[in-house]
């Protein structure tokens, strides 16, 4: 679907030799000879990718819209590729704290793919954010483009974090491409039963920077970019929740494993006869997870599991 007539904003071509060719991408192996971009040309600026598979879980979005939140947040430019699951989580959760963030395509910007996210790049346009392509305006999307764009990805970036990856994964290819450009590579650990946990588990065994709560993350911030824009208004822990919330008796067990990965009643009912009240643990249960919801701790995935809120 070409959309030259939706996509709206500056136009610009830039070559290697102008001097607003982001200097890291002609650094990397195998620069590209020419950027195509939609948006604001300034906002080609090292920042962190956050990338992740795109068949996502409800953990794998809500990780990275959140970690793209407390990126955002301080001014840091959030970097992906605008597929869906969870790089499109990333770039709305950038956007919905007036932060700035980029997308590079797999094909051109007149071309967009896939074509339900052209209202969300207008969005980034219009916020001052920028869609980019090393592919003529028109140039279809094709598959060897998204994994060739993904070097792109990673080298504008100090950083890339793996939110969810399987095994195999595309998303391997961006951490591939960041240890080229030798950058460092984050990834945010899953339970080792999911199958869609298992890249990122993977990347950890092999080097990879676990990032296992807000306070990591923003350490690791800090050591890239030093002083950052603004301090978080949300002193809640990672997802939202907050120590003296998680304090819940008997029930931190069951939210500790709600974070954890999602749960039907049955396994719940199993976790409640082991942590909670011995004479009536189903009416225990269902009492907390009434409060948990009420108290925005848990939320129920259309699928009937429970588990961690899905940040917005």
């Amino acid at each position: 679907m070409a959309i030259g007539e939706y996509l709206l904003g500056p136009r610009v071509e830039l070559g290697l030799d102008d001097e607003r060719f982001p200097d890291v991408l002609r650094q990397i192996p195998d620069p590209p000879e020419r950027l195509y971009v939609i948006g604001a040309v300034e906002a080609l600026q090292s920042g962190i990718a956050i990338v992740g598979a795109r068949k996502a879980t409800p953990y794998g979005k809500s990780c990275a819209k959140h970690f793209a939140t407390l990126a955002a947040e301080r001014g840091i430019a959030v970097i992906s590729g605008g597929a869906r699951g969870c790089d499109i989580a990333a770039h709305q959760a950038a956007l919905s704290v007036g932060g700035q963030t980029v997308v590079f395509l797999g094909g051109g910007c007149d071309n967009i793919y896939p074509a339900e996210h052209v209202g969300i790049f207008q969005r980034i346009v219009e916020g001052g954010g920028a869609i980019v392509s090393e592919y003529p305006w028109s140039y279809p999307p094709m598959r060897h483009g998204f994994r060739a764009r993904n070097r792109l990805i990673a080298g504008l970036a100090k950083a890339t974090l793996i939110v969810e990856a399987g095994l195999p994964s595309g998303t391997f290819s961006t951490a591939d491409e960041a240890l080229a450009a030798g950058r460092e590579v984050l990834a945010v650990p899953g339970a080792i039963t999911s199958k869609t946990s298992r890249g990122a588990n993977r990347l950890i065994q092999q080097g990879a920077i676990p990032i296992v709560d807000d306070e990591s993350f923003e350490q690791y911030l800090f050591t890239l970019f030093g002083a950052l824009r603004q301090e978080r208004i949300d002193e809640g822990g990672a997802l939202g929740l907050s120590c003296e919330r998680v304090a819940r008796g008997d029930a931190a067990p069951l939210l500790s494993a709600l974070r954890a990965e999602p749960l039907s009643m049955e396994e719940l009912n199993r976790l409640a006869r082991e942590y909670g009240d011995k004479a009536d643990p189903l009416t225990w249960l269902v009492v907390w997870l009434a409060e948990a919801e009420r108290d925005r701790l848990i939320c129920r995935y259309p699928d009937g599991r429970y588990g961690a809120l899905l940040v917005s």
